[in-house]
């Protein structure tokens, strides 16, 4: 039987033929690090079975980088494979198939596959330009989700990030629901042009801060950074420690080299301006053609959510026959129904590209009956 892209955690069309891929979701290769410079580096130990989970080094650097956004000193810090990783072992940490989280629609894909693969409901909740709407949180939570998993910026597929106000108003809805999960899955954190705001109230027991280094530092460096609450911290050591035990402690010093190098630093922030320079080309053009979104729209990430005013996936199927690789939108639809809209990664875009895409698009367009 075949897998699903969905479920080898691929995204789909990420092996189209097609001539330039726009779909595949990846940074630029060359605004990513030197993981082996880093680790030549030396100073590492071989960790034995045994030896605490979190190497120590990173473990502080990560409480002193979340510090000032969690208002707080003291709080657990673990390492798990990735965001998703994290995602998935906290889900199972506190529910059951059958239970309903509550995500956002549009919804990453990987969470949606994640929750299907586990047997648990999706509940809907529709993003705006600022985020998570608040009503649709509280419709969903007076349903019974058990868990709400949000992205505070770069939302992907669409790229909005939540806005202060929209922040404080997701907090007053969720305190009245204390015993939720709040999962919020900070995953462009380091390359996100955005400021973070917490959608976690203090009265919610149950909640974790998750931000990963795969875009800024490499996919391959499979490892997100955890904060979290003491019960959830537990448990979801517990389920590390039944399975892969630790995240190779050699990985994380890896990663604690590449995050403590001036050099570093400075590469993450040409990466930030360049992404945010190339989301601009492509929305430019798409203004000149009358396609996309009105004025204001400032997409944070590596993609751009273009609404077409017709199905996508007819749209996505043409470009592909010009050369052009793009995601549907129907993919990331947490609820029912179709999509109207198509996602374009946008991390390499140069100049050229975004106007000849742009005119494949008109084309198709304009070829589609009204």
């Amino acid at each position: 039987m075949r897998v699903p892209a969905w479920a080898r955690g691929e995204p789909a069309g990420a092996s189209s033929p097609a001539r330039i891929d726009l779909a595949s979701g990846n940074p630029d290769p060359e605004l990513l690090p030197d993981a082996l410079r880093a680790l030549r580096g030396g100073g590492y130990r071989p960790a034995l079975y045994g030896a605490p989970s979190v190497d120590r080094d990173l473990a502080a650097w990560t409480r002193a980088q979340f510090a000032p956004d969690l208002s707080a000193d003291g709080f657990p810090v673990l390492v798990t494979h990735g965001a998703v990783d994290a995602t998935e072992r906290l889900l199972n940490a506190y529910l059951t198939r059958g239970d309903a989280v509550a995500v956002e629609d549009p919804c990453f894909l990987a969470s949606i596959g994640t929750l299907r693969l586990n047997g648990l409901r999706t509940v809907a909740v529709p993003v705006g330009r600022e985020g998570m709407r608040p009503q649709a949180l509280r419709a969903a939570l007076e349903s019974g989700v058990r868990a709400v998993v949000c992205t505070p910026r770069a939302h992907n597929p669409t790229g909005v990030s939540i806005t202060r106000e929209r922040a404080a108003e997701l907090a007053s809805v969720l305190a009245a629901y204390p015993q939720v999960l709040v999962i919020e899955d900070d995953h462009f954190w380091a390359v996100s042009s955005a400021p973070y705001h917490r959608i976690t109230p203090p009265q919610v027991s149950r909640w974790a801060l998750v931000r990963s280094v795969s875009k800024f530092l490499g996919p391959d460096l499979r490892l997100a950074l955890v904060a979290t609450d003491e019960e959830s911290a537990q448990r979801l050591q517990t389920r590390l420690n039944t399975g892969t035990t630790w995240v190779s402690r050699l990985l994380q010093h890896t990663v604690y080299r590449l995050l403590s190098d001036p050099q570093v630093h400075e590469l993450t922030a040409r990466a930030r301006d360049a992404y945010a320079e190339r989301a601009s080309l492509l929305l430019a053009e798409l203004a000149e053609r009358g396609i996309g979104r009105p004025s204001g729209y400032r997409p944070d990430g590596l993609n751009v959510w273009v609404p077409l005013g017709t199905e996508g996936r007819p749209v996505a199927d043409a470009l592909a026959r010009r050369g052009w690789a793009v995601q549907p939108g129907h993919l990331f639809a947490a609820g029912a129904g179709g999509s109207q809209e198509i996602r374009v990664t946008t991390a390499t875009l140069t100049m050229q590209q975004a106007r000849e895409f742009t005119d494949d698009l008109a084309a198709v367009l304009h070829a589609r009956p009204a």
